[in-house]
């Protein structure tokens, strides 16, 4: 990291700027520390700021390449081949069996983030209209998930920014007053224990749409070239490492991981999803999972 001093008229200002390498290219963050300083406001500011551009970095380099970065070309080589002997397409799925993943989806997506709302009362809700004494944000969120797994069922759309904004909509239009919108300029993401260690912080909201859009368009160049799982796993994990919503992303990136699995013919699955991938950047547990998932769907499958 390094001082830079730009003159703009009389004033002097000061940034603290940094240079990396990144696809051949290279690229710069810069932040603004101020004008006119004094040698002792602009150590003291320095210090301050190195932590802030670090994490700048840090949100710079998340939208990463897998096969340069975490899966060799044989470890892709052999998820095709799992793929493809799997035989698993969506035209296996029965209605019935649609209806009974919408509840086990809804229940287990929405219990993760603290829902009150039980797998039978999901049942009740969704087939029967009938409402448990339970909070109605919950109620509210019920309808939102089961909604939005119809909408990524029957919609055409792959991986996009509206896409994205109206899966959260959809989920909590009735339950969050930013529905459907990004963490606005100042709404800052950061989770800590209660020792105050930090278990994730999420990307400054003044970088959330760019890198949104960087992640699209990472998948738009890679959809042929990728297996499915690698695909949904890298959105998936890097879209709640970039948390682009004050609240609800967990849901949304599931989603976004079965959006993807059923555009490229794959069955959608139930799964919880850990942050192995935000700790160690490890792709390998969310693909494991995916796999484990499908295998016990295979026999299943099969009888049919």
């Amino acid at each position: 990291m390094h001082l830079e001093k730009r003159k703009q008229g009389r004033k002097l200002k000061y940034y603290l700027a940094h240079s990396f390498r990144r696809s051949g290219k290279v690229r710069k963050v810069r932040l603004y520390l101020g004008s006119g300083l004094t040698r002792n406001a602009l150590a003291s500011l320095r210090n301050r700021a190195e932590e802030k551009l670090g994490q700048m970095l840090e949100n710079e380099k998340r939208i990463s390449d897998p096969l340069e970065t975490i899966l060799s070309r044989r470890e892709l080589e052999e998820l095709k081949t799992l793929e493809s002997k799997a035989r698993l397409r969506i035209a296996h799925l029965s209605e019935e069996e649609w209806k009974n993943f919408t509840e086990a989806f809804t229940y287990d997506t929405n219990a993760i983030e603290g829902s009150t709302i039980g797998s039978k009362e999901v049942a009740e809700i969704l087939e029967k209209g009938k409402w448990p004494d339970k909070p109605k944000g919950d109620i509210s969120e019920t309808y939102g998930v089961a909604n939005a797994i119809a909408f990524i069922r029957k919609t055409k759309e792959r991986l996009s920014l509206p896409l994205i904004l109206q899966l959260h909509r959809t989920v909590f239009q009735n339950s969050k007053p930013f529905a459907g919108k990004l963490r606005a300029k100042g709404v800052e993401v950061v989770v800590a224990d209660r020792y105050g260690t930090i278990l994730h912080r999420g990307a400054p909201s003044s970088k959330v749409r760019s890198l949104l859009a960087r992640l699209v368009d990472w998948y738009g160049k890679n959809a042929g070239k990728y297996p499915p799982l690698v695909l949904a796993a890298v959105v998936h994990n890097q879209f709640e490492n970039v948390h682009p919503f004050q609240d609800g992303n967990g849901r949304v990136g599931r989603l976004l991981l079965n959006n993807i699995l059923l555009k490229h013919g794959l069955p959608p699955l139930n799964i919880e999803l850990r942050k192995a991938y935000e700790t160690k950047q490890d792709l390998r547990p969310t693909i494991e999972l995916m796999l484990k998932e499908y295998r016990a769907l295979k026999p299943m499958l099969k009888k049919r």
